[in-house]
């Protein structure tokens, strides 16, 4: 069993007194120091926390399925231009981001391959969320998550390999072909499941994708609070490494936008293509940056799927509510709009009647 070495001040006169100063489960206590068992709590935490959050995303991600159509989804594979547009996003856009960003900023090798790393990580499941509160294309969401899912087991290497040779050997970075797996079935068979309900009961579908959506939303704080808890004592970190951290997914959002909308996509495409662009898999980042590297370089690297993490939900937060914004001011505009023509129109139709004799026929009723 591992220990560790807890040093501890005590006064000699209470030693005096009491030989019991000394903690109770200390396995050597000599003078002032004592040795005491490897608190594993933060393991046990971890671990349970996993399991909650990970429950948690598949009930999230059935429920968003409930909001996905068949015929929609299928449409989406046959003619799949818009998943094209959201693949030179997610494999084109994201990793030659990556690598401009790390030379601009001239980073550690180190630390540029764990950008890259994240850049070419595919689409998280948070942007099936926050695509549905934005009024996305929830089918070209899904499948543009799944697909991206899918292709990284080819494009990962293929990216890692001709990005990070000028840093590093790609060799050495170990791609965990099992948790992208994982990550896949784990997206698959829960939206199957709300796929087949919408199909059986669609009013029972959007009754559990309002709740779907809600306990997303709380789910997205959820993992960026416990993300910082967890990992508190590693927020250490160079400052390059925050100011990438913060202009790389703004910027996957505004370029998947701008890529989308000259591809001639529809608004709600382009909302979907944008954030399935800026938010990765930083879960998957982090797990490939733990099997690759030693503790001496996790030092330097560890931390950026984090601020990646914080900033790619803040960023979403921000569109959410702009869009919230605009939404509620269209709405408004078109209510006046609609109000001055129904003026109009009763001044047409009482100024005719007045020529017609007081007739007012059933067509302009």
């Amino acid at each position: 069993m591992q220990t560790y070495l807890l040093s501890q001040q005590f006064d000699t006169g209470v030693l005096a007194e009491n030989s019991t100063a000394c903690p109770a489960n200390a396995t050597i206590c000599n003078g002032t120091s004592c040795v005491l068992p490897e608190d594993n709590f933060n393991e046990i935490l971890n671990v349970v926390l996993s399991t909650v959050l990970t429950i948690m995303l598949a009930l999230v991600m059935f429920s968003m399925g409930c909001n996905v159509e068949i015929k929609k989804f299928w449409g989406h594979i046959k003619r799949p231009w818009g998943i094209f547009v959201g693949f030179l996003c997610q494999f084109g856009i994201m990793p030659l981001t990556a690598f401009l960003l790390s030379l601009a900023f001239d980073v550690l090798p180190i630390q540029a391959v764990v950008v890259l790393i994240m850049g070419c990580c595919p689409g998280g499941t948070a942007s099936n969320i926050i695509a549905y509160w934005v009024d996305g294309d929830m089918d070209l969401s899904i499948s543009m998550t799944t697909c991206s899912t899918l292709f990284a087991m080819g494009m990962m290497p293929l990216c890692l390999f001709l990005y990070t040779k000028m840093w590093t050997d790609s060799s050495t970075i170990v791609l965990p072909y099992d948790s992208i797996g994982i990550s896949l079935v784990a997206l698959v068979i829960p939206v199957s499941f709300g796929v087949y309900v919408n199909h059986r009961w669609p009013t029972k579908a959007k009754i559990i994708l309002k709740i779907g959506s809600i306990v997303g939303a709380v789910l997205i704080v959820l993992i960026a609070v416990v993300g910082g808890i967890l990992y508190r004592g590693s927020w250490i970190i160079s400052p390059k490494l925050w100011i990438i951290g913060t202009i790389f997914p703004a910027a996957g959002y505004s370029l998947g936008f701008l890529l989308a909308r000259v591809a001639g996509l529809p608004w709600n495409r382009c909302r979907t293509v944008s954030l399935e662009t800026g938010m990765q898999n930083t879960q998957l980042c982090t797990t490939i940056v733990q099997l690759s590297f030693t503790p001496e370089q996790l030092e330097l690297m560890f931390t950026f799927p984090l601020i990646y993490s914080i900033f790619q939900i803040l960023f979403a937060l921000l569109i959410l509510a702009g869009y919230r914004v605009y939404r509620r001011h269209q709405v408004k505009t078109k209510t006046d709009v609609e109000k001055t023509e129904d003026k109009e129109d009763s001044k047409s139709v009482s100024s005719h009647a007045k020529i017609n004799g007081g007739f007012i026929s059933n067509e302009t009723k």
